[in-house]
């Protein structure tokens, strides 16, 4: 499951190119969780982001980094 966690929905992710329902789908979530705790969790080079516009780049990116019906219940 962590292999995989860097894939992306489009297929354009790491490391094996995996694409949509190819991704293990505790994959997937571990990728949203993952990118929500690095976007609102403050960084030596920036200060976190508020929880709604982690929320809002999650979204911009579903259906290329995440799957759209993941992307919508994180967001929910």
């Amino acid at each position: 499951m962590v292999r995989a966690h860097h894939e992306w929905y489009n297929g354009e992710g790491y490391p094996d190119g995996l694409k949509g329902d190819e991704i293990p789908l505790h994959s997937q979530l571990i990728a949203l969780a993952d990118a929500f705790d690095a976007m609102t969790t403050d960084r030596p080079y920036r200060q976190a982001l508020p929880e709604e516009a982690a929320i809002t780049e999650i979204l911009r990116f579903r259906g290329t980094q995440f799957c759209p019906e993941l992307a919508d219940a994180f967001a929910r």
